[in-house]
């Protein structure tokens, strides 16, 4: 099938049936298409809206970003998971701001080297703010070639990789470039889906050649999965019982919930005595370990075990933590949390008001 024919017929299906409603569509500056692709990266459309609005309104411009704190960064984007992303992002403005006069640069190569931002993402804000004619290749768009094309493999592969970049540019018109970027994705988003493709719908469906041979399911190749490995820790939750704060310590730049606001940890219950003795010089012979908790990242699954730890007032005001803060909910500050870490926190603090 050439090529013309291609995005001709996708983009015509577009015009009837693709998404125009968008938020980041309304006004698509490379600044708002860039946050965008970056929220979307392995994250549905329905669940980036509403942390996108939120994102925008309060960081309009790269200038408003590139000046904020991390930790104000982190808040609007807790919950979205991915968190290198938000890091990332953040590094990147500041870079912008610094050494582009605010402007993301129109360059593909130059858009590469900042922080965050593969071909594809490059890609995306220059075809969709821009009209620039870089193919993308997101997960829709790697489903859809490689089903319409029958190509087998994973898209992780190099050749495989290699070949879908080819199919991808290829199949690009010399017009309509942010049209026929938004109308390949719609397609994947919506029609050719992960499981069960409505391919009675698809105006791809007399030539598809994974719908020619009824194997639209094993289109792209699944990678060799191998069952997750299960790591455990134990979140120290110390809490003045008069007031209800809660001792929370920020986590390294890097790891899991890099920068994101924490429990202190240790690796079992039973080590918690030593902890708080080595670490906040306190005598502690009480506490009560609650049910665990498993929270899934890509890689591997962590089971937390949440122990509570209630000291008094006085005992409070001897514990000096460098890297920690006393966490009041009523005055909750504009910090990044995990999201395990808030809701313990919301059951932690939901027995009592917290004083002001």
């Amino acid at each position: 099938m050439a090529t013309s024919t291609f995005n001709q017929r996708l983009l015509a299906w577009f015009d009837q049936h693709g998404r125009t409603n968008l938020p980041w569509q309304s006004n698509p500056t490379p600044y708002r298409v860039w946050i965008s692709e970056v929220m979307l990266q392995q994250t549905q459309v329905n669940t980036v809206i509403p942390y996108y609005q939120r994102f925008i309104e309060r960081f309009t411009d790269i200038a408003t970003l590139a000046t904020a704190s991390l930790d104000e960064v982190l808040y609007y984007w807790a919950g979205l998971g991915y968190y290198a992303r938000a890091r990332h992002l953040y590094q990147a403005a500041q870079q912008v701001f610094h050494q582009y006069n605010g402007e993301l640069p129109t360059d593909l190569k130059q858009l590469m080297q900042l922080p965050g931002i593969g071909r594809s993402t490059a890609g995306a804000i220059l075809a969709l703010a821009h009209q620039q004619r870089h193919p993308i290749l997101d997960g829709n768009v790697k489903r859809v070639l490689c089903r319409y094309y029958a190509l087998a493999g994973h898209p992780s592969e190099k050749v495989v990789a290699s070949t879908l970049w080819r199919l991808a540019e290829e199949s690009m018109p010399t017009k309509r470039i942010a049209a026929y970027t938004q109308a390949i994705m719609d397609l994947g988003a919506t029609i050719c889906i992960r499981r069960h493709p409505h391919c009675l719908l698809c105006p791809f469906q007399s030539d598809c050649l994974a719908h020619q041979q009824r194997q639209e399911d094993i289109y792209p190749s699944p990678p060799l999965r191998k069952p997750l490995p299960v790591k455990t820790t134990t979140f120290i939750m110390l809490q003045n019982e008069k007031s209800g704060e809660v001792l929370l310590e920020k986590r390294p730049p890097q790891g899991i919930w890099g920068g994101l606001w924490s429990f202190p940890e240790c690796a079992l219950p039973t080590d918690i005595p030593h902890w708080c003795q080595q670490y906040l010089q306190l005598v502690i012979y009480q506490y009560h370990p609650w049910q665990l908790v498993r929270h899934t990242f890509t890689h591997f699954h962590l089971d937390i075990i949440p122990v509570q730890v209630s000291l008094s007032a006085e005992q409070c005001k001897l514990v000096v933590f460098s890297n920690g803060f006393w966490y009041n909910a009523v005055q909750a500050p504009v910090y990044g949390l995990a999201v395990p870490v808030a809701r313990l926190l919301t059951q932690l603090t939901s027995t009592g008001e917290l004083l002001s």
